[in-house]
């Protein structure tokens, strides 16, 4: 009898753990954020197909999902360090981190990491070509800027890492839209929409997570420049933002303002309670309204696409 329930409660911790290891609740929005580029290519190029759509949910869910098992992958040591868990509380249902606790080891976590490779890789490559080189090479690019930002972080003087490790972030949608689109005015201008989002997102998670960071050794902006300044750079990059969102819905069309106004308020409010405060804890308070932003902007472009396709909305100008 006491077996059973050894095995039993074995089995849902395992679950549990793995739950946490892939942020299990937060895996519609990947998706979502995806399928954004997808519908927009659909709008602009035509050929909308839903094999098309399930096949993208699928590589974005796999494919994000692998990028954060080999974020915790590379980390597994470092994590351990840990003296703060309120960002790990935050992003995991059940408050583990599974590797560096030992519910999950670093050779399991590796499989399941290729694993879900290999399940977008296969995926990808049913489409036809150019599409499929370009979502391998920035599937690539991705997973190597990855590793990149996490060790090089250790080490850093500038915030090079973030810089330069936001950008996988940023063509995660850019990929959706190259499943059926090519490299274009859409492209840029969608990279220039969402990079200066991701750095003020990332800058948020820095100073939430400070102490750890301090602990774990981690050259963060927040451990570089202090929270004042971490706080000017989340202002910075969201006023950048929001230039580069007017500009983006200005050739889309000016219908996607309607739901972009939403996630600006959201931003402006979330840049004064950091600005205001200047706590991590604070910050945590307004770390949805990023999350919450990002998924208003996903909705907004699939809508509007969406009744383009339908209708002819006349999203392009």
């Amino acid at each position: 009898m006491n077996d059973a329930v050894g095995v039993k409660r074995s089995r849902k911790d395992t679950i549990n753990a793995y739950m946490d290891l892939t942020r299990l609740q937060f895996g519609f929005a990947w998706p979502l954020l995806f399928c954004s580029g997808l519908f927009l290519a659909f709008a602009y190029h035509g050929g909308f197909d839903w094999i098309l759509v399930i096949k993208a949910i699928l590589i974005g869910f796999f494919g994000f999902e692998a990028g954060l098992v080999l974020n915790d992958y590379v980390d597994r040591d470092l994590d351990k360090k840990d003296v703060e868990n309120s960002l790990t509380n935050y992003w995991r249902m059940f408050k583990e981190r599974p590797i560096s606790t030992g519910l999950i080891s670093g050779r399991q976590a590796l499989t399941l990491f290729f694993i879900l490779v290999a399940l977008s890789i296969i995926i990808i490559l049913t489409l036809p070509a150019p599409h499929s080189i370009y979502l391998l090479i920035i599937a690539a690019y991705g997973y190597g800027v990855e590793c990149f930002y996490q060790i090089h972080k250790r080490k850093q003087n500038y915030p090079i890492a973030q810089l330069l490790g936001r950008t996988d972030f940023t063509l995660f949608p850019v990929a959706g839209y190259l499943i059926v689109g090519h490299p274009d005015a859409i492209v840029l201008l969608y990279f220039l929409f969402f990079y200066p989002f991701a750095e003020a997102h990332l800058g948020a998670n820095d100073l939430i997570d400070i102490l750890n960071d301090k602990a774990r050794g981690m050259r963060s902006v927040t451990v570089l420049y202090g929270i004042p300044r971490t706080g000017h750079w989340i202002l910075f990059f969201t006023c950048v933002h929001l230039v580069t969102a007017v500009i983006f819905a200005a050739y889309l069309g000016w219908y996607v303002l309607f739901g972009f106004a939403i996630g600006f308020m959201l931003l402006l409010m979330a840049n004064r309670t950091i600005l205001k405060y200047q706590t991590p804890k604070a910050t945590l308070r307004v770390l949805p309204f990023f999350h919450v932003t990002m998924i208003i902007y996903s909705l907004s472009l699939i809508i509007v696409a969406s009744l383009d396709i339908l209708f002819g909305f006349g999203m392009w100008p």
